[in-house]
C-alpha cells in the first residue's frame, strides 16, 4: 500500500507541486522510499553475501528476509518509517474518499460546530489543525459552511488555526478537487478568522507558501500568514535537543512552550484572549500577559499597534 501510495502521489502531480513550491517537503515525500529502497538493496547483498559464503541459496535468502526484518524492527522504527508510510497510506485514502469512518467522523465534528453555532455559553468556536489535522479541521469546517453559510457572522467568533499544516501535501495532487474546493469556501467565508502559522525548521510544513493561492485558486488574503522559529519556542538546550528529529520538531507546534513566542499551542486552547487578538499581536500572545499571569492592561494598546 505504501508503494502504491508512492506511485498515486507521482502520477497525481504532487512531488512536482512540492518541488515547485518546498524543495524541502519534497526531500521529505521521497525520504520513506529512499530509507526503504536502501533497506531492500542492503538486505540483497546479505544475502547474496550469505549465499556466496555457505554456498547455499536456501541459506541466503533466509538470510536477506531476515535482514530486511531486523532493519524493519530497529533502524527503520528508529526512523519513523512506518509512521510515514502510514501517512501517506492516509493521504490516499483520504484523496480516494475510501475511509467511510472517517467521512462519518468530519460530519459528526461539523454537526458540533454547527451546535457550538447555537450555544448562548459560547462565545469563540476554534478550530486547530495541525499537520494533516489541518486538511481534516478545513474538510469539517467547509462542511459546516455548506449547511450554515453564516457561521461566525451572528453568533460566536469562528476561527481557524492551521500549524505545521499539510494542506498542500493534499491539494498539490490533481485528485483533490474536493478538498480544493473546500479551501475556496473557507477563504472565502466572511465569518472565518483563518491563521496560519509556518516554521523553517520545520521540514513537515510548507514554508512561505499560501495554501490557497498555491492550489491555483483566487487569492482572498486569508489565511493570515505567520512565519515562526521553533527555537524561540523553547530553551536553548532544549531546542539543541530536538533540533535532529524532525518529527519532534514538528510536533512542537502541539506542544507547551518553555519560552514566550510568536505561537502558544496552550494560549490558543486554554489563554484569555481570542485566536484573532492572539493573531494580530506582533509579538504573539505572551506580550499581553504579565509575570504574575494577568492579562495586561496594555493589551488594548497592543492590539491597536497590531493593526496599524
Amino acid at each position: 500500500m505504501g508503494l502504491l501510495a508512492f506511485a498515486d502521489f507521482i502520477v497525481g502531480g504532487a512531488l512536482w507541486g512540492y518541488a515547485r513550491s518546498n524543495w524541502r517537503y519534497a526531500l521529505f515525500f521521497l525520504y520513506p522510499y529512499l530509507l526503504l529502497l536502501m533497506m531492500v538493496l542492503t538486505s540483497c547483498y546479505a544475502g547474496e553475501l550469505a549465499a556466496r559464503t555457505s554456498g547455499s541459496m536456501g541459506i541466503g535468502i533466509a538470510a536477506g528476509v531476515l535482514a530486511f526484518i531486523a532493519f524493519y524492527l530497529g533502524p527503520a522504527r528508529w526512523s519513523y518509517l512506518p509512521i510515514a508510510l502510514d501517512d501517506w497510506i492516509f493521504s490516499r485514502a483520504y484523496i480516494r474518499g475510501r475511509d467511510p469512518e472517517l467521512e462519518r467522523r468530519l460530519d459528526l465534528v461539523a454537526d458540533e460546530i454547527i451546535a457550538a453555532d447555537s450555544a448562548q455559553s459560547v462565545d469563540e468556536i476554534l478550530l486547530l489543525g495541525h499537520s494533516l489535522g489541518a486538511v481534516l479541521a478545513v474538510d469539517a469546517l467547509d462542511r459546516a459552511l455548506r449547511r450554515r453559510p453564516d457561521l461566525g457572522s451572528r453568533g460566536p467568533r469562528l476561527a481557524l488555526v492551521t500549524a505545521g499544516s499539510s494542506i498542500l501535501k493534499i491539494g498539490l495532487h490533481r485528485g483533490a478537487g474536493r478538498l480544493r474546493d473546500a479551501l475556496a469556501r473557507v477563504s472565502r467565508s466572511p465569518g472565518v478568522v483563518w491563521v496560519e502559522y509556518q516554521a523553517l525548521t520545520d521540514v513537515m510544513n510548507f514554508y512561505k507558501t499560501d495554501p490557497v493561492r498555491d492550489c491555483g485558486l483566487p487569492s482572498t488574503g486569508r489565511p493570515i500568514i505567520r512565519l515562526v522559529r521553533i527555537r524561540h519556542m523553547l530553551q536553548a538546550a532544549s531546542y539543541r535537543r530536538i533540533r535532529r528529529n524532525p518529527y519532534r520538531v514538528h510536533c512542537q507546534f502541539v506542544s507547551g512552550n518553555e519560552r514566550r513566542a510568536v505561537y502558544d499551542y496552550f494560549m490558543f486552547v486554554c489563554g484569555p484572549l481570542s485566536a484573532e487578538k492572539q493573531t494580530r499581536l506582533h509579538e504573539g500572545p505572551g506580550s499581553a500577559i504579565g509575570d504574575n499571569g494577568r492579562l495586561l492592561h496594555v493589551a488594548a494598546r497592543l492590539l491597536t499597534q497590531a493593526h496599524e
